[in-house]
């Protein structure tokens, strides 16, 4: 019974090694790509190679590498694809396997020791090169890769010397020299970016950090430095990329996590003091930015923006005084801020100290000599001061230039009871009462009229005939807005307030 059981095992197993072996068959008949296929393939690749298309004969190699697996010309094939595609690190696979498929293919040997020495591996580069030499001492391209690969160590050594003693100048002479011989090693990036950054010059670290963001599998340190660098700058939308795309790696970084919270709080301030302004709620945009200072007193970019924009705000809200005493500390942080200069002259116009408002523009304009706005703020504040000097309708009526109808004509009631001629018996009071009187009459007519206002506040006198050309009705170069002179019939003089 027991030779019976052995014997039916035996036909058991024999039937199926059979049938393995025709599945085995069948399944390389149905999966596996025919010589023919995979020439078609590879010729479709050469062709769409040759005409740039490089994503399309990438495919055909694709397919051409799964149907022949142990065709090394065909993985050599594809890492040139790769490698014309700029995808080193997808190619340097395809070219290892060449070399165990066929360990004398010098071609994909030199073509891999290229690779590594950009990257920076100078041990298996040279190992490449060498391996080379040997089978072809005479191949010039290897010779010179292999003297590179010796310059690069002995370069990285005098880097690493003088970044040790602390001369970051020196160091970066050195590691310019080591990206022209390896520019897609990180760590050669990474150094100078620091010594960038000990020099202060985070423009250049940002430079060098942003490819090694791609040189270097999950490099959530270099996100979190460009992150920090440009937030830094003030660049609060740039470091909220960075910082996101740390967090894209790992959501659960806490170091690039408490980053962001504090750049999101911070951006979120920012956007909606701009949006505030846009909108001109100026004492809003004027809360957000003090909220901004309290979010970070630290980096003195956001104090000083802050101060800037607060300063817009005052003047536009024709808070004088204030406005002044913000812009000038905001001046005195940034000596060179057009803006800040523009809108202290702007308070300085408001405060009717047209003197200074031509030195702040004057100021500015040396700084930008091309901008529009700063011309045409100058030569207003000119004309202003120019004004000024003959009569100034604000300082007849002793009010502000942010005085608003009412209380112009508040100001001008009293004035001109005071200075009614009625009031004064002696020849020479009179006369000079109604010298007066005229001016205070012709300064709440500018004044209270929103056009001639307009022109006054462009620096124009919309009284004087020497500004109107020829128009406007004055006398003796105080212009009488009705047109005539009732003091010059002599007489009485009665006038009612109907305002």
């Amino acid at each position: 019974m027991e030779l019976g059981r052995r014997k039916g095992l035996n036909g058991v197993l024999s039937s199926l090694s059979l049938l393995c072996v025709i599945l085995d068959i069948q399944l390389d008949g149905v999966l596996g790509a025919t010589h023919v296929e995979i020439e078609q393939h590879l010729e479709m690749g050469r062709t769409l190679l040759a005409a740039g298309q490089l994503a399309e004969a990438l495919s055909h190699y694709h397919y051409a590498v799964e149907g022949d697996s142990k065709n090394y010309l065909t993985y050599y094939k594809r890492a040139a694809v790769f490698l014309a595609m700029g995808k080193s690190k997808s190619a340097l696979p395809d070219l290892t396997r060449a070399i165990q498929l066929k360990p004398d293919f010098l071609a994909a040997r030199l073509q891999r020791g290229n690779i590594l020495l950009k990257q920076g591996n100078t041990q298996e580069a040279r190992e490449d090169f060498e391996t080379v030499l040997q089978r072809s001492p005479d191949q010039e391209e290897a010779q010179d890769q292999l003297m590179r690969a010796n310059e690069l160590e002995e370069l990285r050594e005098d880097a690493h010397a003088a970044h040790h003693r602390g001369d970051y100048s020196t160091t970066i002479t050195v590691l310019d020299r080591i990206v022209e011989l390896s520019p897609w090693d990180p760590e050669t990036r990474e150094l100078r970016a620091e010594c960038y950054i000990r020099l202060g010059d985070p423009r250049k670290a940002i430079q060098d950090l942003t490819p090694t963001t791609r040189l270097r599998n999950d490099n959530r340190a270099a996100f979190l430095k460009l992150s920090t660098l440009h937030y830094s700058l003030g660049e609060h939308q740039e470091s909220l990329g960075h910082v996101r795309a740390c967090l894209k790696l790992d959501q659960d970084d806490k170091d690039c996590l408490s980053h962001y919270k504090q750049v999101k709080k911070l951006s979120k301030q920012l956007d909606s003091a701009e949006e505030h302004i846009e909108e001109a709620r100026y004492q809003e945009a004027i809360v957000k930015y003090e909220s901004v200072m309290r979010t970070e007193p630290n980096v003195p970019y956001y104090t000083n923006k802050a101060n800037e924009r607060i300063c817009f705000c005052l003047v536009k809200n024709k808070m004088a005084a204030k406005a002044i005493d913000i812009c000038s500390e905001a001046h005195q942080r940034d000596l060179r801020n057009i803006n800040i200069l523009r809108d202290r002259a702007e308070a300085f116009i408001l405060n009717q100290d047209y003197e200074k408002a031509v030195e702040d523009y004057q100021e500015a304009r040396e700084f930008d000599k091309e901008s529009n706005e700063i011309r045409e703020g100058l030569e207003r504040a000119q004309k202003l001061l120019k004004l000024s000097r003959k009569r100034d309708y604000y300082k007849i009526l002793g009010v502000n230039r942010s005085a608003n109808k009412q209380e112009i004509i508040k100001a001008y009631r009293k004035l001109a009871q005071q200075w009614h001629p009625d009031n004064f018996r002696e020849e020479a009071e009179k006369k000079e009462a109604e010298k007066r009187f005229i001016d205070i009459v012709s300064a709440k007519e500018v004044l209270t009229d929103p056009e001639m206002r307009q022109k006054f506040d462009s620096g124009e006198d919309p009284l004087d005939p020497e500004s109107q050309q020829g128009g406007g009705g004055g006398q003796g170069g105080q212009g009488w807005p009705f047109h005539f002179n009732p003091f010059e019939s002599g007489g009485n003089y009665h006038f009612k307030f109907n305002h």
